[in-house]
């Protein structure tokens, strides 16, 4: 990932909202969540979650894809690993087996509520 790809994803990130709508997304998985779902999860109008979404979809970390008449959204694992990979891409001055232990840990820690 590009420096200038994950300022957007931060800066995307760096709001209340969309990091809810992202948490959402990511325990759903693939087959994402309808937006009004979205909205009645994270207690925002529909036309607030359209706003947010648009934010997280600019920053490549959300796509969308039409089903019948609705829009599910979901998350693009492979943009969100690339930005994990960015961060810890230094990590530890080389130590790698500290930054593995620290991804194991967050992915057996309790699920997102």
């Amino acid at each position: 990932m590009e420096e200038r790809q994950a300022l957007l994803a931060f800066g995307a990130l760096s709001q209340e909202t969309r990091l809810r709508i992202l948490r959402l997304l990511v325990v759903a998985g693939p087959g994402g969540v309808a937006a009004g779902l979205i909205a009645e999860q994270v207690g925002v109008s529909a036309s607030n979650v359209s706003f947010h979404i648009k934010e997280l979809e600019r920053a490549g970390l959300v796509s969308a894809r039409r089903e019948s008449r609705s829009i599910l959204y979901s998350v693009d694992i492979e943009a969100l690993n690339g930005l994990v990979r960015f961060m810890m891409e230094d990590c530890c001055a080389g130590q790698t087996g500290i930054c593995r232990d620290a991804t194991l840990a967050a992915c057996d820690a309790k699920p997102l509520s």
